[in-house]
């Protein structure tokens, strides 16, 4: 047995412990940690090793000793311990181990097509004409289907198996510019475009740039709270530092300068701040800003010279009345010198929207007004990675250049599109009245994307027992849900939240009727749960 010491930026709780498949985390009180935020100070834990170990390690190259320290600071609350007892629980399942439930609902990440999301016929055809191109001379293909297939094989010199420009197939590029012009009313230069895996991988192809110390001091992102992990975990990884700032969930989940100015303030005696993350609409928090929110945010980043790195994955996901999209572009554009010129980098996928092809790795970037020489050097920095996946560029192609009106596939795309987006709506509403309707639980409208992030008041006697447990609260709440219901949620204190309130996400993305099951199931633990600890 070994004991190691890590230093983890997310807080669980006054001396938590947090269970992995074989080892246990023991934490050891290092300051008042009880209800911080994601942003607050670090813990200090002792890693038990419960695996047997020998001398033979210490005499490895590569061990834990040596393991670049930012790699094991770094978390991702998406995929974090609740998902992997969920996955366990999964497999005791299908071992015929007995639960008060019989299977497992993951209502803990975005992913449409394993929630029953039926794939977009027009997509799914595209792509397999071009993998498998005899089908191009199958007469039920619909022509539409066929020229575009040919297209796309032509620009990949035959096969979507040989390595196209480090960027992304230009004929692709020059589409997705196409259909930005035709969304801003803005031009878009196609050498602008990098296509990317997933835009997961080009947000962190970006990020590194930022990776320089200048008179002695670290560079600085300021990312929202509650984040998306994915951005925390990428900015511990790089060793750069996070400037969270809080949104204002009072005003359903607005983004209010005097707290940017607040978090600006607090952390550039410590660092440089270079960039500023915009989720829009959000995750998890779904909303959706207002044109004005979004002036108010360039013309901040204009006085402080901020990179904007504007995180629109979600553009298609648009559910309240009066919630309407803008790019950050398109409002850049219209405000007019200085603004227009300033620097701005925006990431869209295949991931989310109306098609839900998370697997399939698409996605794309747009840089206006980047530092030629930087871009230079950028440029060279993704040509390093060869090129990203084929398959996931072609199908950022048929997302930004559908079928139009007239051609043999239109009515089915339209008529597709509009049933999921149509649902997802329905979805939306659904989860919020319910949650709205338990008691101590206050849910803002989900606007946007694919998220609910509800605020929960816990019984003093749950907290009490959370810490006993050695568990943050709302992390006690999740795995006692996900233990009793089947139900696997993602706690708040892994996107970070205001100190002193308790928060889960859950995906909206369950089918109709599984999801009335869920929330069904959610109802009776939550009424259980407040009862036995009232």
């Amino acid at each position: 047995m070994s004991n190691i010491r890590l230093a983890f930026p997310f807080v669980n709780g006054r001396n938590g412990v947090r269970r992995f498949t074989s080892a246990s985390v023991k934490l050891e009180k290092s300051g008042d940690c009880q209800n911080k935020s994601v942003a607050a100070r670090p813990f200090t834990c002792t890693f038990t090793r419960t695996m047997a170990t020998t001398n033979s390690h210490e005499k490895r190259s590569l061990n834990y000793d040596n393991l670049n320290p930012n790699v094991k600071i770094m978390e991702y609350a998406v995929r974090g311990p609740i998902v992997i007892r969920a996955a366990q629980i999964a497999k005791e399942l299908q071992q015929g181990v007995k639960k008060p439930f019989n299977e497992v609902i993951s209502a803990n990440i975005g992913d449409c097509h394993a929630m029953g999301q039926v794939p977009i016929t027009f997509i799914r055809q595209v792509l397999s004409s071009v993998l498998y191109p005899p089908l191009l001379d199958d007469p039920k293909i619909p022509d539409d289907v066929k020229q575009r297939s040919r297209e796309i094989l032509k620009a990949a010199r035959g096969s979507v198996g040989c390595y196209t420009e480090s960027t992304g197939l230009e004929l692709i590029r020059r589409h997705v510019a196409e259909f930005i012009e035709q969304r801003d009313g803005y031009p878009s230069d196609w050498q602008n475009i990098l296509l990317c895996g997933g835009a997961s991988d080009g947000i962190k192809n970006f990020l590194k740039l930022f990776l320089c110390n200048v008179d002695g001091k670290l560079p600085g992102v300021m990312i929202p709270i509650p984040q998306y992990p994915l951005y925390s975990a990428t900015l511990a990884e790089m060793g750069i530092t996070q400037i969270g700032y809080y949104l204002d969930e009072s005003k359903n989940w607005a983004l209010n300068v005097d707290e940017l100015e607040r978090a600006l303030e607090e952390k550039k005696e410590t660092c440089i701040p270079k960039c500023i993350v915009v989720i829009n609409p959000g995750n998890p928090t779904g909303q959706v800003l207002t044109k004005q929110n979004i002036q108010e945010i360039i013309k901040f980043a204009h006085n402080h010279n901020l990179f904007i790195l504007a995180d629109e994955v979600y553009q298609h996901n648009i559910y309240a009345e009066g919630s309407e999209f803008f790019s950050f572009k398109k409002i850049l554009m219209e405000m007019g010198e200085p603004y227009s010129s300033m620097e701005l980098v925006s990431f869209m996928s295949c991931s989310k929207g109306y098609m839900g092809e998370c697997g399939l790795r698409g996605g794309y970037a747009e840089v206006i007004n980047m530092c030629p020489e930087v871009k230079v050097n950028y440029l060279k920095s993704v040509s390093a990675m060869l090129c990203s996946t084929v398959i996931g560029q072609a199908c950022m192609d048929t997302i930004v250049n559908p079928p139009r009106k007239g051609e043999p596939s239109y009515e089915l795309y339209i008529k597709e599109r509009k049933a999921v987006l149509d649902s997802l709506n329905m979805r939306a509403r659904m989860v919020v009245d319910a949650f709205n309707s338990f008691e101590g639980f206050s849910c803002n409208p989900v606007q946007g994307a694919m998220y609910a992030f509800p605020s929960i008041t816990l019984p003093p006697k749950a907290i009490e027992a959370a810490k006993k447990n050695n568990q943050h609260p709302d992390v006690f709440y999740a795995f006692q849900l996900l233990e009793r219901t089947g139900i696997c949620i993602v706690p708040g204190s892994g996107f970070g939240q205001q100190p002193g309130t308790f928060h889960f996400r859950t995906t909206i993305l369950p089918q109709p009727e599984k999801l009335k099951e869920m929330l069904g199931k959610f109802r009776a633990f939550h009424l259980e749960f407040v009862e036995e600890y009232k």
